[in-house]
């Protein structure tokens, strides 16, 4: 497995996976998750997870709104959380092979190019 960019994940569509296929290594998944901004491994290296603070509950609902659009247009969904009115996190894996793949990068890398309202520093 040779890590890409975010350019280049992001230009693929993600492949149907009913399973089948090996889950990334964490060492492979940690590689890959360095090169995407704010993605960082969680269980143990069998997802990835980005937060980000929105300006509002509106901002944040929005945001959420085009998530979803992309995740449906890939057929690859993410768990998709607001909590404390503001505070977006995303974590994605593949569920039919219990941890990550291509296609978790490829739908992160595509999350980022989405733009979110956040809160000024």
């Amino acid at each position: 497995m040779e890590t890409q960019t975010p350019d280049e994940l992001a230009a693929k569509k993600c492949a149907p996976c009913e399973g089948g296929v090996p889950p990334y290594s964490p060492q492979q998944a940690q590689a890959q998750a360095d090169k995407l901004a704010g993605w960082k491994l969680t269980h143990d290296g069998k997802r990835i997870r980005r937060d980000w603070a929105a300006r509002d509950f509106l901002a944040g609902l929005e945001f959420i709104a085009k998530v979803a659009q992309v995740a449906e247009n890939q057929g690859h969904h993410p768990d998709v959380h607001l909590e404390s009115y503001r505070n977006v996190w995303i974590e994605i894996w593949t569920h039919a092979i219990g941890g990550l793949s291509e296609n978790d990068f490829i739908l992160a890398a595509r999350i980022d190019t989405l733009p979110i309202d956040t809160q000024p520093d």
